[in-house]
């Protein structure tokens, strides 16, 4: 198959789930395309079967702001004609799905499909705005499919937007044989040189992620033991963060390690991962702990839960809860046999249930329904992963 990718290139969730699937999918085969405004943050070195088509701005007097999103849909049409492409996958509602909307329109007759994946934000933030809304309706109705990353995620989305619209629930992934846990032991003594636990945060530092949490349970861990705290990624909650870190007085064991591309490294080297989230259509983050065997503990929100199993590969707890999160983090580090349990289960949930093989599949059966107009999605829950 022709598929095309159309994503944001910047750090985050989406952007990456999008890029190791087109990673993936070309080496099933297929012909990927990526639409984006620039390189995708993972796509790295080239690669057979992958191409870039790059949303290119010009700036016009007319115009107060530069149009992104008649460029991006002119650039999506271009490269569907050019191409031949069979599928469209595009990753958030808006501007994507609406543009794939618009580029069908500039090509009429083309049998060319638009899937659609809600990774969260697109609905649990943007759909609340009224001025968005009837935009983010008429980019899910108008697509020939509709993915979400959880189970928790395709609820809202109906909720909010009131809507029947079938969903097809499709968890995000890791490739297992890319992350795993790794001898990082020099690298560790770089942070950790007197054998210190080390608890690692990664986000996009927005406020939803909730970083100032992450900071105060690790002021929590370190009134009873030596640890380390190390911080990655970057975005409007960094000077907090670093204000927070400097007014609790640990600032000699925190780290900000800034925008990480590949973090294997980072998590094999980690004890606990912290996931304070206020929101969490999926939590990316923590299956990727989980297959470096990290053991994480997390708040029990949004598709959290269908990740995470409390008592199980981690600890959940709701939000803004400090003191039980500290508990549950040193009792992870109290006990080795306990933290060994946890990690070992949380890779085996990995392998189980979010590897590339079994969901890169899933998405290309979709594909292949959809073109083959059999595709009657009924929202599916994926029972057997809770």
């Amino acid at each position: 198959m022709k598929i095309g990718i159309a994503c944001y290139s910047s750090v985050g969730g989406s952007g990456a789930l999008a890029t190791e699937l087109g990673k993936s999918l070309s080496l099933r085969g297929h012909e990927i395309h990526f639409i984006s405004d620039g390189t995708p943050f993972r796509l790295g070195e080239f690669r057979e079967n992958v191409y870039l088509h790059e949303v290119e701005m010009q700036k016009y007097d007319v115009f107060r702001n530069p149009p992104f999103e008649l460029t991006l849909a002119c650039k999506m049409a271009d490269v569907i004609k050019t191409y031949s492409l069979d599928i469209l996958h595009v990753h958030y509602v808006v501007p994507f799905a609406v543009c794939a909307f618009l580029a069908k329109q500039m090509c009429p007759g083309h049998p060319v499909q638009v899937v659609t994946t809600l990774h969260g934000t697109d609905i649990t933030v943007l759909a609340h705005d009224w001025s968005l809304f009837d935009a983010i309706r008429l980019g899910i109705e108008k697509s020939d499919a509709v993915t979400a990353v959880s189970m928790s995620l395709a609820d809202d989305t109906r909720r909010i937007l009131n809507t029947t619209r079938d969903i097809e629930i499709i968890y995000n992934f890791v490739d297992t044989s890319h992350y795993y846990r790794r001898d990082v032991s020099q690298l560790r003594e770089q942070y950790a040189p007197d054998g210190e636990p080390i608890l690692v945060h990664i986000s996009n530092f927005r406020s939803v992620k909730r970083v100032p949490d992450v900071i105060r349970v690790f002021a929590g861990v370190r009134k009873t033991r030596r640890a380390k705290l190390l911080l990655v990624g970057e975005g409007p909650e960094l000077p907090l963060a670093r204000f927070l870190v400097r007014d609790l007085g640990v600032e000699e064991d925190v780290f900000f390690v800034g925008k990480q591309q590949e973090v294997n490294s980072v998590l094999s080297m980690s004890d606990v991962l912290l996931l304070p989230s206020e929101k969490e259509s999926f939590g990316l983050v923590a299956i990727e702990a989980m297959a470096c065997k990290t053991p994480v503990v997390a708040t029990a929100v949004g598709g959290i839960p269908e990740v995470v199993v409390h008592g199980k590969n981690g600890f959940l707890t709701e939000v803004g809860n400090i003191q039980a999160m500290i508990e549950y983090v040193n009792l992870l580090l109290d006990d080795p046999v306990l933290h060994r349990e946890f990690a070992d289960a949380g890779r085996m949930r990995v392998e189980t249930y979010f590897s590339a093989a079994r969901q890169v599949l899933k998405y290309e059966q979709l594909y292949q329904g959809v073109l083959e107009g059999r595709y009657r999605a009924a929202g599916r829950r994926e029972s057997s992963a809770n």
